[in-house]
């Protein structure tokens, strides 16, 4: 491994949640069938995003930005919490155990607010997913040359980002379950205030994991 990828923040302007650690880089790897050219690659091109294939260290759950913010919003503030989530391209991005993108489709349809919930793009195995750079450039305006301007903001809305980054070997994944929990809150919290005991999750779902 590099020492180009910090293990623990070294100051407050880059908290965990904004770059991968060693640890969730070699997670994040161990998707490719050459782990080890995945780690060459980010170690020569870090600012770069990069492609992994979903289906055997986890599915991926695309949606579009505010219906993903509010999904995620649900799973930290009355739920379990979520595994790594990235922005990309004006899309929220859920990493999710393996086998999700296959189940979460059909218990949608089941539901009476599936129609409140946007097209979700759901990827599984067969797919890949384009993913954030490992660690956020520290200045964008180093980037800037003589000949033009820098590339795209990383605050921008369209910049690809991690809003929670891999930084174990093994993150806890979200099931079709509790990703059906968040999309039928959230539906809920964009058509308007629910009842209160209707927002509260299951028990089984707060003790996932």
């Amino acid at each position: 491994m590099s020492d180009w990828l910090p293990e623990t923040p070294r100051t407050l302007a880059f908290p965990t949640a904004a770059y991968v650690t060693l640890a969730g880089a070699d997670w994040l790897a161990s998707a490719s069938p050459h782990p080890d050219e995945m780690h060459a690659l980010w170690a020569t091109r870090p600012a770069a995003p990069s492609a992994l294939p979903c289906g055997t260290a986890f599915d991926v759950i695309n949606a579009p930005a505010l219906f993903g913010r509010r999904m995620v919003d649900r799973l930290w503030s009355d739920g379990p919490g979520s595994g790594p989530v990235a922005a990309h391209r004006g899309r929220i991005l859920l990493f999710a155990a393996p086998g999700t993108a296959q189940r979460l489709p059909a218990l949608l349809v089941w539901e009476e607010w599936a129609t409140a919930v946007p097209p979700l793009l759901c990827h599984g195995s067969g797919d890949a997913v384009t993913i954030p750079p490992l660690h956020p450039r520290r200045n964008p305006a180093a980037d800037r040359t003589a000949d033009g301007p820098a590339d795209e903001d990383p605050a921008g809305p369209s910049a690809s980002r991690w809003l929670v980054a891999p930084d174990v070997r093994n993150p806890w994944l979200p099931g079709p379950d509790v990703l059906l929990w968040a999309c039928v809150r959230a539906a809920r919290s964009m058509a308007g205030p629910v009842p209160e005991a209707a927002a509260q999750p299951p028990v089984s779902l707060l003790t996932a994991g």
